[in-house]
């Protein structure tokens, strides 16, 4: 009698410990193949030359997305092969950020993303509303999920203190003669997403834009043995174009914000030779992904 109550639990552990394999294994299975219907939607988002293919693939591409989040521990799958969207986690592991451009046929492009809590239960997604043709302050404006200031974004930065939150780096392809970068900050107030904070100096500034000529490249990294952002300095390139931002490029100088107390301290004119690996080789502008990919569009670089 004794070795039969001992072999009923025992049993029912093993058939629960299969289950959960079984079920395991069917979840990335699933996953998986969302991750192959992603990577040839993102494909037609980014290669196809009619306006109206990109944005249907963006519709199905953004409908597969919630889908595969929808599965049980998709937080845990990279979705490594999905080339067309950067998906970038937080140092902390606490979310993950997926944020992707599709080209409009005037040049421009508009920006899609989400925010997938790290809940270890059903999923917390917040889409990100590319709100910035409204946004007439983008600078000076704190704003929620649905009114996002978008960009693709890649790198994650935490800072900690009485203040936490994150910084983000990102691009930002915006018309058919410049591009932007931005240094976004996010919070999170009661688990809500929250864009925009006063953390730069003596800067009112809530995040940091640069606009430059999209026949140029700009530089704009994290060191993190220094704690340091470093960008190129923006220059005109005579005096009548100073009040057009569109005609701005580096001009061989550099400047940065280092973390202080968990506020950024603008520093000019750094030295780059302090500063370890000035120019990130791992880090693949989209912008000019877009150009290798799509060889017809001409003065994309």
């Amino acid at each position: 009698m004794r070795r039969s109550l001992v072999f009923v639990p025992l049993l029912l552990i093993l058939t629960h410990s299969f289950a959960q394999h079984t079920d395991e294994s069917s979840n990335l299975k699933r996953l998986s193949m969302y991750q192959d219907s992603l990577v040839t939607l993102g494909n037609i988002m980014i290669n196809n030359e009619n306006e109206l293919e990109r944005q249907n693939a963006n519709t199905m591409f953004v409908k597969t997305l919630v889908s595969a989040l929808k599965t049980p521990n998709s937080f845990l799958f990279q979705f490594d092969s999905v080339k067309s969207a950067s998906i970038l986690n937080s140092p902390d592991n606490r979310f993950r950020i997926i944020s992707w451009h599709v080209m409009n046929e005037d040049g421009s492009y508009r920006f899609y993303g989400a925010i997938q809590l790290n809940t270890g239960g059903p999923l917390k997604l917040f889409p990100l509303v590319d709100y910035s043709p409204l946004l007439q302050h983008p600078e000076d404006s704190v704003t929620d999920n649905r009114k996002w200031y978008g960009a693709q974004y890649y790198k994650i930065i935490r800072v900690t203190g009485d203040k936490s939150y994150y910084v983000l780096l990102g691009w930002k392809g915006y018309t058919v003669n410049s591009t932007k970068k931005v240094i976004e900050v996010l919070s999170f107030k009661n688990d809500k997403p929250q864009f925009g904070m006063q953390v730069f100096g003596t800067s009112r500034h809530d995040r940091i834009i640069f606009q430059y000529t999209r026949q140029a490249s700009m530089l704009l990294k994290y060191v993190p043995e220094d704690d340091l952002i470093v960008f190129d300095h923006l220059s005109p390139p005579d005096e009548k174009s100073k009040k057009d931002p569109e005609t701005y490029g580096p001009d061989l100088s550099y400047d940065g914000y280092k973390l202080i107390n968990g506020r950024w301290k603008y520093v000019d004119n750094l030295d780059m030779r302090n500063v370890p690996d000035g120019h990130d080789s791992d880090i693949t502008d989209p912008k000019k992904q877009a150009i290798q990919d799509r060889s017809s569009i001409q003065n994309n670089n």
